[in-house]
């Protein structure tokens, strides 16, 4: 008997290498695939304005990316003692308003220069729900103000539809060449409610698949029917029973890996990984010839893989290597 039916997305006909640029905005799924990207040396920037969760959010700071806006004092507000941004994760809210500004606008600058050479947009969706303030404005997060200033809505279709393809229209104005990746966030968020979540999830994957079959640059990855249809068990999420946990979260990185990234790059990878675990090895005696060396061997596979792929910045884990040798 089958306990567990595999899914297996189709690979697509457009792969991700390693010396692509992949610029990478949505809920906190993202920044789960963005460390994997990191840690395999990929050149990534992940979520410039923090952690979000939907579609209006994420197209405002798209465009705010690529019109390179730049925050002044009246673009934030005042609360429990700091300034805030109403389009910002609370990490960049600090007591000092020129700090704050500062912490916004430096990575906006950054996202801004970022995007014009990104060959791959990933835009992880995860709520369809949004929360207005009195003048209609759309708020990315609610810096956990009382919840009577807000009106809570969920967007239709259409309304998705309208706000993603404007900004994909943007993206496409300032990036030519750029390839844009969907996904949807397999992360419950149950505070809206059981049934309410699947509405939010139902509107986003209908509006997801209506322009990626539309348009050839765009694709769509399945992180969320992998989480929720293929693992489907409660083994598989956090203790709080609504984020996927580590076993979820590598069972879907490595369908992407199969899926979406070239195998040329899959082989540098596994490399790579080769590496990161001789890094992170702690010897008990670092002193040791066996440990020298082991550090010797590293740095040496280190200097074959920079002759062949000169992209890959190795600086730190020599620093580090160097810094244990007697």
């Amino acid at each position: 008997m089958n306990f567990h039916l595999e899914f297996s997305p189709k690979p697509f006909n457009t792969k991700i290498v390693h010396q692509d640029n992949l610029f990478l905005i949505g809920s906190c799924f993202t920044e789960n695939i963005g460390s994997k990207f990191k840690l395999h040396k990929f050149s990534v920037l992940e979520n410039p304005n923090g952690i979000l969760f939907n579609p209006i959010s994420i197209a405002k700071s798209i465009t705010s990316y690529i019109e390179n806006k730049t925050f002044k004092q009246e673009d934030l507000f005042y609360e429990y003692e700091l300034w805030n941004s109403w389009e910002h994760h609370t990490r960049f809210s600090d007591v000092d308003l020129d700090v704050c500004l500062n912490r916004i606008n430096a990575s906006q600058q950054q996202a801004h220069q970022f995007l014009k050479t990104a060959d791959w947009v990933f835009i992880t969706l995860g709520s369809a729900f949004v929360y207005e303030l009195e003048n209609k404005s759309v708020v990315a997060n609610c810096h956990k103000v009382h919840t009577d200033k807000f009106k809570k809505k969920l967007l239709s279709v259409e309304d998705v539809l309208a706000v993603l393809d404007n900004v994909m229209h943007r993206i496409f104005m300032h990036n030519p060449t750029v390839k844009i990746m969907f996904t949807i966030s397999p992360v419950r968020h149950l505070r809206d409610g059981f049934v309410e979540n699947n509405r939010s999830k139902a509107v986003l994957i209908q509006a997801v698949h209506h322009l990626v079959n539309k348009f050839s640059k765009l694709f769509y990855f399945p992180a969320y029917e992998l989480v929720i249809d293929d693992l489907r068990d409660y083994r598989f999420y956090a203790e709080d029973l609504v984020h996927p946990n580590y076993s979820a979260t590598n069972y879907v990185w490595d369908k992407l890996v199969d899926c979406c990234i070239d195998e040329n790059t899959i082989q540098l990878m596994k490399q790579l990984n080769e590496i990161n675990a001789a890094v992170n090895h702690k010897s008990f005696n670092p002193t040791t010839e066996a440990h020298q060396k082991f550090i010797d061997s590293t740095l040496s596979k280190i200097n074959t893989i920079k002759k062949l792929h000169p992209h890959i910045n190795f600086s730190n884990d020599e620093s580090y290597l160097k810094a244990q040798k007697s």
